[in-house]
């Protein structure tokens, strides 16, 4: 199965309606070292959806980054975006494989379970993803998720490991440390006065 080749920062979008702002700071995100963006976006309406898909597919293609969008995988195809995340309620791993076939990439959120995760990659998951690491802004009543899962799955599961959940450029290099192999961030790239350096900031923890 195919899986974002590069370890490093993992853009996850916000909820924001401006597509210009929202494709700028990301364009400047992906430029200072972002390796993979998530689309986002639980509160627009499906032609906003469609619309900030496109656009950021456009983009993300000239730059050579991977694309996933969450939770819809019709929207993901309709794109070309490169794969799908799905949370515990967002659909069955093994269907979706089914009828999208081996190279989609499928990232599961596996929360704080890691019997959870063990199911999404007997099911044909391509990565998984822990959280909250930290404290969310995004998702303030978010699970904790405690560092030692991701040490686990790197021994024990044969798939990329992503974390998320409140994560900044000054409290991610433990995660780096324990074998993460992607920072999911929304927050501190996205709300920072500078998206491109902060984004640089993390991307060079993986250098």
């Amino acid at each position: 199965m195919n899986a974002p080749i590069k370890r490093g920062l993992y853009l996850v979008t916000p909820d924001w309606d401006d597509t210009p702002r929202l494709i700028a700071a990301t364009r400047a995100a992906v430029q200072a070292g972002a390796v993979c963006v998530q689309y986002r976006h639980k509160g627009g309406t499906t032609s906003q959806r469609m619309e900030q898909a496109l656009a950021l597919s456009v983009l993300l293609k000239q730059q050579g980054v991977t694309f996933i969008v969450n939770d819809d995988a019709a929207l993901a195809a309709a794109v070309a975006a490169d794969g799908v995340h799905v949370g515990r309620d967002d659909g069955n791993v093994a269907a979706l494989r089914s009828k999208y076939g081996s190279k989609l990439i499928i990232g599961v959120s596996c929360y704080n379970d890691f019997a959870l995760a063990q199911k999404a990659v007997a099911e044909g998951a391509s990565y998984i993803a822990f959280g909250a690491m930290f404290a969310s802004p995004t998702k303030p009543q978010a699970v904790a998720a405690p560092i030692e899962l991701v040490s686990r799955a790197k021994a024990e599961l044969e798939v990329p490991v992503a974390c998320i959940g409140g994560i900044t450029a000054d409290n991610a290099l433990p995660l780096v440390e324990a074998g993460a192999d992607w920072l999911a961030v929304i927050t501190d790239v996205y709300g920072a006065e500078d998206p491109g350096a902060r984004a640089a900031q993390l991307a060079a923890l993986y250098a």
